[in-house]
């Protein structure tokens, strides 16, 4: 309850944010934003129609295909548990944490690089959970398990899914915005006769540049917010956030791997925290969790 509340009150944000910025430079150009939208309704309806349809499929492509992506983008090979003492150990750990968190056992896979993990897949009971060999020689397995409770939380959250909600209502919304702004000024707007159809083609990328600025900075925002959950998610499965905790401070010794940047918001990173980072610090990570009440 409390993600889709957060979800629906980002999207409330962002509308505001971008219905206030559009209507302060139709205010500065001179243009009556409300008298231009009902004299063509039928047409920016339209235009919003296309804008979700191109906004929206690229984002839900890439969550159904979000499992094949990652496997090959990282050469992840899915494991059985069968191959040895360390990945019977993996297997039988994520099969628990799922049994606890009512889901599914999710597909298992470990690829070779640096330490790191993550979770994706389109469906909480048809997800991927990779780690990396690095983060299995690299920590204990109390700390493994937490980070294996972290990647487990994000899938038992449906955070896959709500990213590619947010992801594409932003894309709409910077597409949508960017053509009706661009259409008003050059002129290309139905019943819009201001400024030179010349003008349509620099200010819509002018727009799509700024909007896309201040769409990453809403995302990385949510981002960070959903980390707390999966933090707070793990300690809940352990029943302590002891391990999360050890887990952290491990990894502000070590230095993470690099995550396509379709992975990075699900895998596990952040010395430092920013506008534009998918995490928020491990000093900020570890001082909620030492606030967490878990009972």
């Amino acid at each position: 309850m409390k993600r889709i509340f957060l979800f629906l009150v980002t999207n409330v944000a962002v509308l505001f944010v971008l219905a206030v910025l559009v209507n302060i430079v139709c205010a500065f150009l001179g243009i009556d934003l409300s008298r231009e939208i009902q004299g063509n309704r039928d047409f920016y309806v339209q235009l919003l129609l296309g804008a979700l349809a191109f906004g929206m499929v690229g984002s839900v492509i890439s969550l159904l295909m979000s499992k094949t992506m990652a496997k090959a983008s990282v050469r992840a090979q899915t494991i059985k548990g069968t191959e040895g003492e360390a990945e019977a150990w993996l297997v039988r750990t994520v099969e628990d944490l799922a049994q606890k968190a009512g889901l599914k056992t999710p597909e298992v896979a470990i690829y070779h690089g640096s330490a790191n993990a993550f979770a994706t897949g389109a469906f909480r009971n048809s997800a991927l959970v990779a780690v990396s060999d690095g983060i299995m020689e690299q920590m204990t397995r109390e700390e493994l398990k937490a980070v294996l409770g972290h990647e487990m939380s994000h899938v038992a959250n449906g955070d896959m899914v709500t990213m590619c909600l947010l992801q594409g209502i932003l894309n709409t919304f910077v597409i949508f915005v960017s053509r009706l702004v661009s259409g008003m000024l050059s002129g290309r707007g139905r019943g819009s006769r201001r400024g030179s159809g010349a003008l349509y083609v620099p200010v819509y990328y002018v727009c799509q540049i700024a909007l896309s600025f201040l769409a990453s900075i809403i995302a990385m925002w949510f981002s960070r917010h959903r980390e707390y959950a999966a933090d707070a998610g793990s300690a809940k499965l352990l029943g302590t956030p002891g391990p999360m905790i050890a887990a952290l401070r491990r990894l502000g010794n070590l230095q993470p791997g690099v995550l396509p940047d379709s992975l990075k918001a699900f895998g596990i990173s952040g010395r430092m925290s920013s506008l534009f980072a998918t995490h928020p610090s491990l000093e900020d990570r570890i001082e909620a969790l030492q606030k967490l009440t878990l009972f």
